[in-house]
């Protein structure tokens, strides 16, 4: 049945909206041509879309030619204003924009840990007053706010969670109070930072893929077949409560203790630097363990070493992301290359990672073992292994029946610096960052094993600053863990990824109410 004529105006205005969203300004020829809609019917449209002050002349088509020049469309900016929050445990950020999402103002608060849920909710709301005031705005048409913890499917609010100051539960009505007329979301804070790496990041060409959160906790965003997935409570990615290896105790529902949270997240992360002689940042949150892990990539790439990074896929038609050009890569496997001043030796397919250290090696049967304790190097007889998997491709073993130590705890066969040309930092640095990567192919295996994603982003601060480096090391291991062939990339917009995707999410609802009839859009005073 064929649409009626206001059904087909409508489907009209938003296709001519569309491009110029994503486009820029255009001519009504432009329109003509892109759309395939008739003269009269572009006429109409451009009449229509400017009496609902909805778009606007914003200039002229070819000003250097002599002769009448066309109008050129774009959408009225200043049609509504929009506001986007990043919610923290320590405090908020703020940013204000106009409808096709240019910043106007920004603005930070910091919340100290024993403020109260008044006075805290109090500072958010006043620095948002504040910020639509410098943004020259009279109101907010959309708030879009990105928070840790679960958002109940059903009302769209924050749950209780266990962990998270109260006052972040009472943010959304309070704004909401103060902000009459606006419409107030809420989302996850890591299923934002997808959209935004989806829409401008790492994951612009990917329909399907898992966003790995790495900052103060950790988490998951899913996207599959262009579609975030919420799952039925809203709690698909809590992936911080997953039961892992190397962990003393295990999660609960009211505390994450004990599960990938406590492998991956900040505080764990800058334990792991100390283990590793690293220098200790002041703070323990998202910022400080990335500043960790940017300066060890920033040593290792200074002293010409990759830190065992390889590609960033794995499976067939692999492609390179582990290393700049001209870096040498050190990678496992039967046709691997080997480290600087390593010797290289033949590895069995499939092997497990061996006590985190970035250059250590299994092996052949008959080869002499090193076992390097507090002591005196010793040797003994392959066959009889020291960590290593049998020729049969049974069970690990180790030497007089000891338990295979947790994930990144040390063995005491690390790599002895007399064989690191590089020095004894770049050494630590390599060390720690393997040790890492074995920890984050932990929770990165799961969900592939699960969702078979393709693609894994390293989202947050600390996926962000790790880099290609720290996604080859994820790759390698996932190539050993995971028959399925999953590419491993670095998030691109790092710890921003959650303001800019409340800032989407803020502009496309608003879009979407302005032009879902713009007959009856009254034009602003």
């Amino acid at each position: 049945m064929p649409a009626s004529p206001s059904t087909a105006r409508a489907i009209n205005d938003r296709s001519a909206l569309g491009l110029l969203q994503d486009r820029g300004p255009l001519t009504a020829g432009q329109l003509k041509q892109l759309t395939g809609l008739s003269r009269p019917t572009v006429a109409d449209l451009v009449e229509r879309l400017g009496a609902a002050g909805l778009i606007t002349v914003v200039g002229e088509s070819g000003a250097a030619r002599r002769g009448p020049n066309a109008r050129l469309y774009g959408i009225a900016a200043d049609r509504a204003h929009l506001a986007a929050l990043d919610v923290r445990t320590e405090g908020v950020a703020v940013l204000v924009a106009d409808l096709v999402g240019r910043v106007l103002a920004e603005a930070s608060v910091p919340i100290e840990g024993d403020t109260g849920t008044g006075p805290a909710v109090q500072r958010v709301v006043a620095a948002v007053a504040g910020a639509v005031g410098r943004a020259g705005a009279e109101r907010l048409h959309t708030v879009g706010i990105g928070a840790p913890g679960l958002i109940d499917p059903a009302t769209g609010d924050l749950r209780d969670s266990a962990g998270l100051p109260a006052w972040h539960r009472s943010l959304s009505a309070a704004l909401q109070e103060r902000l009459p007329g606006a419409r107030v979301t809420v989302e996850n804070e890591t299923n934002l930072a997808a959209l935004a790496e989806q829409r401008e990041g790492a994951a612009r060409d990917r329909d399907t893929f898992v966003l790995l959160w790495l900052g103060h906790g950790t988490g998951a965003a899913v996207v599959l077949d262009g579609t975030l997935r919420r799952g039925a409570s809203g709690g698909t990615g809590e992936i911080g409560f997953l039961p892992v290896p190397g962990t003393p105790t295990l999660p609960s529902a009211t505390d994450c203790s004990g599960g990938f949270h406590t492998l991956a997240g900040a505080a764990a992360v800058v334990s792991l630097g100390a283990e590793h002689g690293l220098p200790t940042p002041a703070t323990t949150d998202g910022p400080g363990a990335a500043g960790m892990v940017r300066e060890a990539v920033e040593r290792v790439r200074a002293a010409g070493r990759s830190a065992g990074a390889g590609r960033a896929e794995h499976g067939p038609g692999d492609r390179s992301a582990g290393a700049a050009a001209g870096e040498p890569v050190a990678t496992r496997g039967a046709d691997a290359g080997h480290p600087v001043g390593r010797k290289p030796r033949p590895v069995a397919e499939g092997r497990p990672v061996v006590g985190g250290g970035a250059w250590e090696e299994i092996p052949a049967a008959g080869e002499p073992v090193v076992a390097r304790g507090a002591g005196a190097e010793t040797e003994a007889d392959a066959g009889t292994t020291v960590r290593r998997e049998a020729s049969e491709g049974g069970p690990q073993e180790a030497l007089g029946g000891e338990e295979p130590p947790a994930v990144g705890e040390p063995t005491g066969r690390e790599p002895a610096t007399a064989a690191d040309p590089a020095g004894t930092a770049a050494g630590a640095d390599e060390r720690f960052l393997s040790a890492l990567a074995d920890r984050i192919a932990i929770g990165a295996a799961s969900v592939v094993a699960v969702l078979d994603p393709g693609c894994v982003v390293l989202g947050g601060e600390i996926g962000h600053a790790g880099g290609d480096v720290l996604a080859g090391l994820v790759a390698q291991r996932l190539r050993r863990m995971s028959p399925l062939p999953t590419e491993v990339r670095a998030g691109a917009l790092g710890g921003s990824a959650v303001l800019r995707g409340a800032l989407l999410t803020a502009r496309d609802r608003a879009q979407d109410t302005l032009w879902s009839d713009p007959s009856r859009s009254p034009v602003p005073s």
